[in-house]
């Protein structure tokens, strides 16, 4: 039996607090970068201070949901749900996959 890889995955709430400001601040930024190359060199810059691999969709972001969840992972992923499309912005809120199995409804 062969295993599904590994999700890249980090828990924001573990991060220290001056990473978790760093981290904010490079989303915020990725979130109006006006060029594909800028928001990509800010998902990799954010995605290397917490650790995290890039996946390769370069896409991370930290679940939106309204519990208490810290999960940052690939947007793209198949199970992760959009709660919010980013009009006029580079990032939507989307829920981790797990937030998206326990609560779905959450919006």
């Amino acid at each position: 039996m062969t295993h599904a890889p590994a999700r890249p995955e980090a828990d924001y709430r573990a991060l220290p607090g001056p990473v978790q400001d760093a981290f904010t601040a490079l989303m915020e930024q990725a979130d109006t970068a006006g060029t594909t190359d800028h928001f990509l060199t800010l998902m990799a810059r954010a995605a290397s201070l917490i650790g995290m691999p890039l996946p390769p969709s370069g896409d991370i972001r930290r679940c939106a949901c309204s519990c208490v969840c810290g999960c940052i992972f690939d947007a793209e992923d198949p199970g992760a749900h959009v709660i919010e499309h980013g009009e006029g912005y580079n990032l939507g809120r989307v829920q981790c996959p797990t937030c998206a199995d326990w609560h779905p409804e959450t919006a």
